[in-house]
């Protein structure tokens, strides 16, 4: 059932019910009364997937700093990377060095470097050096967050790692 304006005969946008010692109060405004109200705001409404990019550049400090980088090389900013997730050039690399690290250990397992593939005839010498290595890393994670047991637990891997010989 369509509601007309309270007020007025305009169709009713604005609808709220509200009970008041044990008495139901239907009020129906239409959009001009419910303004004059204050109950609707008079600009409309950004939609929420941008309130929330501003919300998450705004608290993790991307809003300013980000938004003014760009390569010296091919002048790509680092919010097209971000749209487009291409770099325009080898320079980029070292133009976003600070944002594309944490990326990259994200990805990599906590390597920012590149290792390759180990070749099956290397044999099990090499896979170990990157098992070190990614150990190593992870303890010293670890002791940076103060995690003490697990920091215990990966030096004993490291330490058995390194006296087995395969």
């Amino acid at each position: 059932m369509k509601h007309k304006c309270d007020q007025c005969d305009q169709p009713a946008t604005y609808h709220s019910v509200k009970i008041v010692k044990g008495q139901k109060i239907e009020e129906h405004l239409c959009e001009a009364h419910a303004a004059q109200a204050g109950l609707v705001p008079k600009e409309a409404q950004a939609p929420i997937n941008e309130l929330l990019t501003k919300f998450v550049q705004l608290h993790s400090g991307m809003a300013g700093a980000q938004q003014e980088l760009a390569c010296d090389n091919c002048g790509m900013t680092f919010n097209e990377f971000r749209e487009h997730s291409l770099l325009g050039c080898p320079e980029c690399y070292r133009a976003f060095e600070a944002q594309l690290a944490p990326l990259l250990e994200r990805a990599h397992e906590g390597a920012t470097h590149h290792i390759g593939k180990v070749p099956r005839r290397a044999g099990a010498d090499e896979h170990r050096q990157q098992r070190l290595l990614r150990m190593r890393k992870q303890l010293a994670d670890a002791v940076a967050a103060e995690d003490y047991e697990q920091a215990a637990r990966l030096r004993d891997e490291i330490r058995a790692c390194e006296g087995s010989p395969t």
